[in-house]
């Protein structure tokens, strides 16, 4: 089992920047894969960066590329996901999720078994 708890949401400026942080606990949380999803108001829950356990692939969302930056550090047990160039159309809840012990990247929420509560991102212009 692994227990995720996101932090770092907030309001910001278009082009402003924000950085959330996922805590897990759990014995094997450092062998995971996790990932950020996002879920805006009236959309489905759509895939934004993940990283694998030990840090050395990632993967990103066309809308998001170049922009977010996705990182770990397992001596921690804690992920990041840094935003930066912020639009209005980043605002959404964001999900920190987490899959099985030394799996790949996913891309489908449907790959994660594990999922935070959430934390707000509100971009204003």
């Amino acid at each position: 089992q692994v227990q995720l708890v996101e932090s770092g949401g907030g309001l910001a400026q278009v082009g402003g920047s924000l950085r959330l942080s996922c805590a897990a606990s759990g014995r094997t949380s450092s062998m995971y894969t996790m990932g950020w999803f996002r879920q805006a108001p009236g959309s489905a829950r759509e895939f934004v960066a993940a990283i694998n356990w030990n840090g050395d692939n990632t993967g990103y969302a066309d809308s998001v590329k170049g922009r977010f930056t996705i990182s770990r550090d397992n001596a921690k047990n804690t992920q990041s996901l840094q935003l930066n160039s912020l639009k209005p159309e980043d605002t959404a809840v964001y999900y920190c999720a987490a899959r099985g012990t030394y799996l790949g990247i996913s891309y489908s929420a449907t790959g994660y078994n594990y999922w935070g509560q959430g934390t707000q991102v509100t971009v204003s212009s």
